[in-house]
């Protein structure tokens, strides 16, 4: 191999494609300075440079309990801030919108910035609004984080998708737009899976077999998804992939969402939820074989939710830290192409085959 090829090949191995941060949120509400890496951020422009972030999804994170009446007005706050980070870059990153501007970011060109709605609040109940955020720039649409008018979630009334909801789906296929499934209920899952001509992903979803909180898939949902092309990105908040932190967590957390309980309250329950140890990052691997196992090679990804988590395993503090997954994975008997998939090719794949 050339001197040229060896460095290409490096790069390559080196890259990562992350499916899911909630860092616009941060920068716009949290005083995060994205360029120069300042602030509580888990993902900054230096970490992704420094990690080899070759495409990131941005979510803009919406939901309608907390902004009634102006959840259009919020989301496009989000994607003006997101816009915004990318310009600080001087081109070395772009809001990207088609396969090609993707591509082009794992050969050498500007990192893609992938717009995702996380929650399709902003539509205020209408599918059609999406043609506004697609025009801009939005390419990923998760339906629900609550409950809404478009379809039920992981930790709702496990109810499917709306009459709403499927219209959503189908303008998504239309309009070239991502259909990401993590945050639905199970029989929202079933309808996409029944409704869906194109492949879809799960941004930010583990295995439920491992760890069994709502938000994970099922070894029939891991299947379903490889079989439509589709992937998975292994969410890194312990409490989705441990089940021992699962089990601590979950009636802390659901006590402090209870609506009679103080802000005091709730910062205390939050505070303990989060005060045991962290999680090993074996953790990560122990998922991505069991994905790979029950769905294939091809099937699995990466979506840390970082900035949306407040706690990450050991040996992640930030996005830089995603280097330390090839060795991981490697030391887990994944081979160089196997690895690669994980990292970035998979996720690569499938929104070349979704994107314009």
């Amino acid at each position: 191999m050339s001197g040229d090829g060896a460095t290409r090949e490096t790069r390559r191995v080196s890259a990562f494609f992350d499916a899911h941060c909630d860092t616009v949120l941060k920068v716009l509400d949290g005083g995060v300075d994205f360029v120069r890496g300042e602030g509580n951020a888990h993902v900054t422009f230096p970490a992704m440079q420094e990690a080899g972030i070759g495409a990131q999804i941005f979510a803009c994170f919406v939901l309608s309990e907390r902004y009634p009446g102006e959840e259009a007005e919020r989301a496009e706050a989000m994607i003006h801030t997101a816009g915004s980070m990318v310009e600080g870059t001087d081109g070395r990153m772009r809001v990207a919108r088609s396969r090609e501007e993707l591509d082009d970011a794992f050969d050498g060109g500007p990192i893609a910035a992938i717009l995702g709605l996380e929650g399709a609040d902003p539509l205020e109940g209408r599918a059609e609004r999406l043609r506004h955020f697609v025009d801009l720039g939005v390419r990923d649409l998760i339906f629900a984080w609550k409950d809404n008018p478009f379809s039920g979630t992981a930790f709702g009334e496990n109810t499917p998708l709306t009459r709403e909801g499927e219209r959503l789906l189908g303008l998504a296929e239309e309009l070239r737009v991502m259909v990401d499934v993590s945050h639905l209920s199970d029989r929202a899952f079933a309808d996409v899976c029944r409704a869906a001509k194109a492949p879809f992903i799960a941004s930010h979803s583990d295995c439920r077999a491992l760890c069994p909180s709502l938000r994970n898939l099922t070894d029939p949902m891991i299947r379903e998804l490889a079989d439509r092309g589709g992937v998975m990105g292994i969410n890194l908040a312990p409490g989705f992939l441990d089940p021992e932190i699962h089990r601590w967590q979950t009636p802390l957390f659901e006590a402090a969402q209870q609506p009679d309980v103080s802000e005091e309250e709730r910062a205390r329950l939050r505070e303990r939820a989060t005060s045991i140890p962290r999680p090993p990052l074996d953790w990560v691997a122990r998922h991505v074989l069991h994905a790979i196992d029950v769905g294939g090679e091809d099937c699995v990804g990466l979506g840390g939710d970082l900035d949306g988590i407040t706690q990450t395993p050991e040996g992640i503090e930030s996005v830089a830290d995603y280097r330390a997954l090839v060795p991981l994975l490697r030391g887990a008997g994944l081979n160089e192409r196997q690895i690669g998939k994980v990292c970035y090719r998979n996720f690569v794949r499938v929104f070349d085959d979704v994107l314009p």
